[in-house]
């Protein structure tokens, strides 16, 4: 299911959703040259989050392989930037567009519901939170953990806590025919969390390249962080105007 829409209004241009935005593809094209060899794996293993390395859990020069004849080395010196720096990188062009998506889409309203200075610090700290449980919970993974995601669920964790019932319209493809419906905001991101919390669970390390802690702990560090970047009086604006039913 792909949400394509949501029945939320804007009051102004979301500029910090688009200058995030903005960065995220312009990391993607100068560092990691959209994808290509050796700029994306040399992007990954130096900027990238390894909580090994960053706990220094793994010995100096340890090596890993990650695919393609490309290898990672750690112990490489301080890397205490690597939590926020790998909150701007991806893995290719579809992790990328799909990350962009989501802040897009759920991003703008949050911005408009908070002021863009706060909108901006609650982004940051959400992706810190994403950074900080997928290291706690997994001190000795050796793999790079890299991408939007984890700062993008602190967006949705404020948006089922600012407008559950907002209708959020999804498609999703039937055999070869297109479906379209609506359900609310609480519904989609709910069921989108419990996956991710499920997927944690079940996982010993990055499963299949997803970071599930990471997007739990984005979640949870956005409800935590609401309540400090909310403003009360655009949040009722936006509640009055946003298609209940």
């Amino acid at each position: 299911m792909i949400p394509y829409r949501d029945d939320n209004s804007l009051f102004r241009t979301p500029i910090v959703t688009g200058a995030l935005i903005a960065a995220n593809v312009l990391c993607w094209i100068l560092v990691q040259a959209m994808g290509q060899e050796p700029a994306l794996a040399k992007s990954v293993c130096e900027l990238g989050l390894i909580p090994a390395e960053l706990l220094r859990q793994a010995p100096g020069g340890t090596m890993f392989e990650m695919g393609n004849g490309a290898s990672c080395v750690l112990g490489r010196g301080p890397v205490w930037y690597t939590p926020l720096t790998s909150m701007f990188l991806h893995g290719g062009w579809g992790h990328l567009i799909g990350n962009m998506w989501f802040l897009w889409l759920f991003g703008n309203n949050v911005e408009d519901s908070m002021g863009r200075l706060g909108f901006f610090t609650f982004y940051i700290l959400s992706g810190l939170g994403a950074a900080a449980l997928q290291v706690l919970l997994q001190p000795g993974s050796v793999l790079p953990m890299i991408g939007a995601s984890g700062a993008i669920s602190g967006i949705l964790g404020a948006y089922i806590m600012l407008y559950p019932r907002v209708r959020v319209h999804l498609f999703f493809l039937l055999i070869i025919f297109p479906v379209t419906f609506t359900v609310p905001a609480f519904f989609m991101i709910g069921y989108w969390f419990l996956l991710q919390l499920l997927g944690g669970v079940l996982s010993s390390d990055q499963a299949g390249g997803v970071a599930f802690w990471a997007h739990v702990g984005g979640f949870l560090a956005g409800i935590v962080l609401l309540p400090l970047f909310r403003d009360p009086a655009l949040v009722a604006s936006h509640r009055r105007m946003a298609a209940w039913t």
